[in-house]
């Protein structure tokens, strides 16, 4: 019933009558969210709009497995993670709904997949199991459909070759990568394309240092000779993407929302255009948990974007000792 209405949310009202039946549906069948909210010494009547509603750390993702149903799942997604170090896992029940949420919003961002020519400059994410990106970028070249869609996995001159004949026909392509694999083929090759939509997923994997999104966009906007680069923002524990089309600007779709917290008071919700913790709400995440504080920082604008300043540098937020393992 509720993955039904999922997909036909169209206003803000919609939206929260939605994430309210979610979060009680949530709080009845996960443990993990239950116990949490126990410890915050919030009860289910408290919560009567929005902003009642208390987001589980990022971090139980690592630790405990975070699930609202007892079916068995399909489909388990992890993160990278360091040699040795705890990686996330998404358990994920029905993965009709992931595939859904991210053909309806690249849709809603970019029009039908099947215009595009999908290139993937995705190495670090190809070479391990359990990547959501790959599973969902691999369901995008299949459904566009066009004989040069596929994974350029270190194979720069190829895909260099390819992405310039292509757009010099005239042909719609999305160039999709990981934002190291970007640079080196910049840094090898330069382009000047006017038909090709370049986007990064972030990331430099350990593979370089990291540079702010300015740093990164403008050597990228040289290199292949566009005006703006686009962006995705998702992870292991989404089933839902937001997309920017330039600025690092997001948008996210229908079903999905952004909310800032405060850094020093995990409990307290930001204003617009003040910087905080990302409070995610995915209401795609139905079977696991819709209410993720990330540790990533960001601010909210009023038309409903969002955009990514960086990273905690701590990495245990306030708020997750709260259950030991």
């Amino acid at each position: 019933m509720l993955t039904n209405a999922l997909f036909s949310i169209q206003t803000d009202a919609n939206f929260e009558e939605l994430a309210l039946q979610v979060f009680k549906h949530q709080v009845s069948n996960n443990s993990v969210y239950r116990q949490y909210l126990k410890h915050l010494k919030v009860s289910i009547s408290s919560v009567k709009q929005l902003k009642d509603i208390p987001f589980l750390p990022i971090q139980f993702f690592k630790t405990h497995k975070v699930l609202s149903t007892t079916q068995k799942p399909q489909q388990i997604f992890s993160s990278s993670g360091t040699t040795g170090s705890l990686t996330s896992k998404h358990f994920v029940t029905d993965v009709s709904i992931y595939e859904n949420s991210y053909l309806k919003a690249f849709t809603q961002f970019y029009g039908a997949i099947e215009e595009y020519t999908v290139l993937a400059l995705l190495p670090s994410y190809l070479e391990r199991s359990g990547s959501s990106l790959i599973y969902m970028v691999d369901d995008l070249i299949k459904k566009s459909e066009k004989s040069e869609s596929g994974f350029y996995l270190n194979n720069l001159s190829d895909l260099k070759n390819t992405l310039n004949v292509l757009d010099d026909k005239g042909e719609k392509v999305l160039l999709i990568g990981v934002s190291f694999a970007l640079l080196d083929l910049v840094e090898e090759h330069q382009f000047q394309l006017k038909n090709t939509i370049v986007m990064e997923t972030g990331g430099m994997k350990g593979r370089r240092k990291e540079l702010i999104r300015n740093e990164l966009h403008d050597i990228l906007k040289k290199g292949f000779g566009l005006k703006n680069i686009h962006s995705e923002y998702g992870m292991t524990e989404l089933l839902s993407q937001a997309y920017s089309d330039g600025n690092g600007i997001f948008k996210t779709p229908k079903w999905m929302k952004i909310l800032i917290r405060d850094t020093e008071d995990p409990l307290q919700l930001l204003p617009y255009n003040r910087t905080g913790g990302i409070n995610v709400i995915d209401l795609a995440n139905v079977n696991s948990c819709s209410f993720i504080a990330t540790q990533d920082l960001g601010k909210t604008y009023p038309n409903n974007t969002f955009e990514v300043l960086g990273r905690f540098d701590h990495s245990d937020i306030r708020g997750c000792n709260l259950l030991a393992h």
